[in-house]
This record gives C-alpha cells, sequence and structure tokens, in this order.
C-alpha cells in the first residue's frame, strides 16, 4: 500500500524480462506483456495482474490458475497447465513462494530509498502506521498492509511497489527463529525499530529469550537502530551491535522520551523531548501509555529521516488508530473498550491497565484465549486471572478452553463462553449503564463477534 503525495503519473509496470531475470523462470506461452502487479488470490487477480501459484499446507495455487487468469494477464507457476490458456502468460519457476521473494528482493534493491523495518512483540502495527503517517505528509511511503508481515504478506507487499516510493516502513512478524532473517533478505531494511519483546508465539519459540534473539536477528542487516530502552530483557541482547543505537522511552533515560504523560479517556498529551532538536507537545487521538510509547518510536525513525518536529507531530495528531485495536466506545450506556486485533500476555496487562484506569462503576472483562503459547499456556492464563483479581475486575467472561480453566481461580462471578457468539449474549445480558468493558483474545477466538453488528458512539 503506497500512501502520501499522489505520484500515480509516474506509476510505472513491470516488464516480463525483470521478472524472468529476479526469478530465473522462463516463458511457457502467451503474450509477453508488462504487468501491474501480482496477486496470490485468484478471486481477486485484476486485469493486468499476475497471478502467482502458491501451495499450502491446506491448498495449491495451481488449481486456481484457470480463475484467475480470466481476469488476470497471466500466471506463475512451478507445474505448468493441463490445459490451453488462450493468449495468458505462463511463467515456470522452480519453487513459486521462492520466486515471489526474488521479485520482491529485486524490486527492493532497484529502489534506493530508505526501508525501515518494525518488529518486536507488541506494539508494531500501530509503531508502522505512525511512521507512515509522520512520512506520509509530503512523501509516498510504501506500508505493509493490515498485519502482512510474514514470509508471504511482506514480499507481496513490496512486489506491489509502484516504484515512486521515498520511503518503505516495513511490518516484520515471527513465528520461529530464523523468520525476520528471512524477511531481510528480502527487503535488506536500512533503519530498525525494535518495539519490545513478549511472551508471544512461545509454541513455536519455546522461550522468551529466543522470541528476543529472533527479532534481534535484523541486527545483521541495519545500519541504525531504534529500540525501546524500557525494555531490559531486550537492551541485554544488543551488546555486540557496532551500529547507531537510538533509544527512546518513557521509564527509563533515553535519547528520546515524553514527559508530562496526561491520559484521558480518548486519547492523551505529552511533551515530546528529544536529544538535540528541542521539544514539543503532542496530542494523540489513540487512547493507551502504550500508545504514547509508540508515538516516541515513531517520532525517534522519523526523526532520524529527517522530518521536522512539525511533520512529527502533525502526522502523530493526525493518525486516528488501527481498526479493532483498543477502540472506546459508548454502547447503551457502557464504555467498551474493543480490542480484539489479538492478545499475548503483554497485550491483555497493557489492555487491562487501560479497564482499570478507565473504570467508571462495574467492570467487566470479556477475555478469550491467548494461543500459541504451548507449554507457558497454563501458566499465562492463571497469571492473567491473577491480574484480574489484583486489579478488581468486577465480572469475568471466559472464552475458549484456557480462559475456563483459569476462570477457576477467578474472585468475583466468572462465565464460561462456548464461543464468542455465546459471550455477545452474556455480555448482553448483564451490562447496563456505567459499565466498563474490555473485550480481548487471540485472532482465533473470533472475539470481534461480540460486537459484531454494534457500532456504538465513538468518544
Amino acid at each position: 500500500m503506497v500512501r502520501g503525495v499522489d505520484h500515480s503519473k509516474t506509476m510505472t509496470t513491470i516488464p516480463v524480462d525483470e521478472i524472468v531475470e529476479a526469478t530465473g523462470g522462463k516463458v511457457l506461452c502467451g503474450k509477453r506483456q508488462a504487468v501491474t502487479g501480482f496477486s496470490i488470490d485468484s478471486r481477486k487477480t485484476g486485469q493486468g495482474e499476475l497471478f502467482v501459484a502458491l501451495r499450502g499446507a491446506r491448498f495449491d495455487g495451481h488449481d486456481f490458475v484457470p480463475d484467475a487468469l480470466r481476469n488476470g494477464c497471466g500466471a506463475i507457476v512451478s507445474i505448468p497447465p493441463a490445459e490451453p490458456v488462450g493468449e495468458k502468460m505462463v511463467i515456470q519457476v522452480k519453487n513459486t513462494l521462492a520466486a515471489l521473494h526474488d521479485i520482491a528482493r529485486h524490486r527492493r534493491l532497484r529502489r534506493n530509498i530508505p526501508v525501515v523495518g518494525v518488529t518486536g512483540t507488541n506494539g508494531k502495527t500501530t509503531t508502522k502506521e505512525l511512521v507512515a503517517s509522520i512520512l506520509s505528509q509530503n512523501h509516498a511511503v510504501l506500508t505493509t498492509r493490515g498485519n502482512f508481515n510474514n514470509h508471504i504478506g511482506l514480499p507481496l507487499c513490496v512486489a506491489n511497489m509502484q516504484g515512486n516510493e521515498h520511503f518503505m516502513v516495513l511490518e516484520m512478524g515471527s513465528n520461529a527463529r530464523g523468520d525476520i532473517r528471512e524477511l531481510c533478505e528480502i527487503v535488506h531494511p536500512d533503519i530498525a525499530v525494535v518495539t519490545n519483546v513478549g511472551e508471544a508465539h512461545l509454541e513455536g519459540f519455546g522461550s522468551i529469550e529466543t522470541v528476543r534473539d529472533t527479532d534481534l536477528e535484523v541486527l545483521a542487516y541495519v545500519k541504525t537502530l531504534c529500540i525501546n530502552a524500557d525494555d531490559h530483557l531486550l537492551m541485554e541482547g544488543i551488546g555486540a551491535y557496532r551500529g547507531r543505537v537510538i533509544t527512546y522511552g518513557i521509564e527509563n533515560r533515553a535519547d528520546f522520551t515524553a514527559r508530562e504523560i496526561m491520559l484521558r479517556d480518548q486519547g492523551s498529551r505529552f511533551l515530546l523531548v528529544t536529544p538535540d532538536r528541542g521539544d514539543i507537545r503532542i496530542s494523540l487521538s489513540i487512547s493507551g501509555q502504550f500508545n504514547v510509547l509508540n508515538a516516541v518510536a515513531a517520532a525517534t525513525v522519523a526523526s532520524e529521516l529527517g522530518m521536522s518536529l512539525d511533520e512529527i507531530r502533525s502526522g502523530l495528531e493526525s493518525f486516528t488508530g488501527v481498526p479493532l485495536r483498543l477502540e472506546i466506545r459508548h454502547l447503551s450506556g457502557a464504555l467498551i473498550i474493543n480490542d480484539v486485533y489479538n492478545a499475548n500476555p503483554a497485550s491483555m496487562e497493557g489492555a487491562l491497565r487501560e479497564l482499570a484506569r478507565l473504570r467508571k462503576g462495574r467492570t467487566i472483562a470479556v477475555l478469550g484465549d491467548m494461543l500459541e503459547l504451548g507449554a507457558y499456556a497454563a501458566d499465562a492464563h492463571a497469571d492473567l486471572v491473577a491480574k484480574l483479581n489484583r486489579l478488581r475486575v468486577d465480572v469475568l467472561i471466559a472464552v475458549g478452553p484456557e480462559m475456563h480453566r483459569a476462570a477457576a481461580g477467578f474472585a468475583g462471578p466468572a462465565y464460561r463462553a462456548g464461543s464468542s457468539s455465546e459471550a455477545r449474549s452474556l455480555l448482553f445480558g448483564m451490562m447496563k449503564d456505567g459499565d466498563t468493558v474490555l473485550i480481548k483474545g487471540s485472532r482465533g477466538i473470533y472475539m470481534e463477534k461480540v460486537l459484531a453488528g454494534e457500532g456504538g458512539d465513538a468518544l
């Protein structure tokens, strides 16, 4: 996705010879024509786009090549089509996923522009969007869409660059050791932002130290590191790094920091303090102290890329948030914190702090399982319920087997819902004027269904 200044008149198509050069493939048949982009979904392949037939554990894109060719201009395959495809172009490669990576790498290296890689356990998407919001005021910026941050989504975004970008801001996610290295080999970032390290995807990593070490695989590629000074475990991992280090934080001493923080029901105000460019007051429209930290991270990157303090303030203040992340609503007289995008122990704790801070009357926590924690799952959910007790949350609605088990330790009334839809019925059956409600859980629990069709009034 390209944001910012409209340079569409300079947008370029991609010659077939460039695709063949990048992938080492060969054109089997069809009309050799420049393409406008790449698609991995046959249902969404547009005119002029090349369909990449990826093979997954539960599907094979080659089964959908005929569908893709009805609208697209051709396909990249590893298995030649069994039937004639008319004038549509077919390029054969050894491995279609590797070809997608090769195309993205080739296109990135042809653009001599700064590339920012954003990684960490929590706050990646919001920090990425805040950086892009600052840069895109006066520049064209390529950003990964939504959570397109893995070995498929990220190269697809880069492969589809328009060719007129001044910056790339790319979210880099991981589930196991080596994932960040793989993404860096594709996009070769110049600057990295590492937001924090926490207990997420432990089923694949095994330990929080491995989570940290995987995120810090980015150090082998970047010249400049922007890092959260408030995260002790993270800071302990960068001792051998010899590039430029810029720190940001709120609690510990850092190059960029926020002071005089005033948290409001919706949004916050703070003084952004920089090491050598002065201070400036910022008014954010997104809530939570952790989003103040994300904003300081974004300001750190933008300053390093030459943005003025006025540009930084304007970009931060114009950002309205990421859908389904700490959305504050009024509904039926209750204040709702809708934070259903995903969940892990660290993000749950941050959301619970907001529930306690925004408490007006009774508090209700509608919580789904935190997935992919492996052997840590039982302890992590028990610890979460212990936090609910310390914060004196009044009511728990638990969704998922791990939350069901952990709910036995809750001090107040606990209700076990068999699904997020059942949790919705329970919540709306008990919710009353003056309640403060938090809804959160991992994506696989579908907690967005709790408020399905209930827009409410944004604060």
